[in-house]
């Protein structure tokens, strides 16, 4: 019986090639999820997560759901090591100011960004609401946006870019 070891280097990177294809999504669902749906996080640890999975190839089970199984196990312990190493750390300092948003028992606060950041939205162009939300709402890579568009990976994230500094100007003008 042949180990993964003892395979040859195209042979491991079409397991690794086939185990992020078949896998990766429902690995990045439940990060998203443990996450609570800070996606650049998810998708660092889901990175993280193929990254361990290539490193201990040996170890990832052959069959398929096996393999998923191995593949959430590692994530989940991804995220539960973050949480742990976030709590022995002093906390750190954010670049962008969020005092404006307001506090979970501040009704009015919530009122009131709710407002602005829907006026804010009102002044975006239809097709600019809707890439945004593709995005960031539904959570469709860029890749899977320009699929449902017809258009380049480069003209979503450019259009992307552009929408979201409209956005932030709409919010600092409310």
């Amino acid at each position: 019986m042949l180990r993964a070891s003892d395979e040859p280097p195209a042979g491991r990177a079409a397991r690794m090639t086939a185990l992020h294809a078949d896998h990766a999504r429902a690995v990045l669902r439940l990060l998203l999820l443990l996450t609570r749906d800070q996606r650049q996080t998810a998708e660092d640890l889901l990175q993280e997560t193929m990254l361990r999975a290539w490193r201990h190839l040996d170890a990832v089970p052959t069959e398929p759901d096996a393999a998923r199984r191995w593949l959430l196990t590692v994530a989940r312990r991804l995220v539960i090591d973050g949480v742990r190493l976030r709590r022995g750390r002093p906390t750190e300092v954010h670049l962008v100011d969020m005092t404006w948003v307001p506090a979970g028992d501040d009704t009015t606060g919530a009122a009131l960004a709710s407002h602005a950041i829907r006026r804010a939205l009102g002044r975006l162009s239809p097709a600019q609401r809707a890439l945004l939300s593709e995005v960031y709402l539904v959570g469709r890579s860029p890749k899977e946006v320009a699929g449902r568009l017809g258009v380049p990976v480069g003209t979503v994230k450019s259009r992307t870019h552009h929408a979201l500094r409209a956005l932030r100007t709409g919010l600092e003008a409310a």
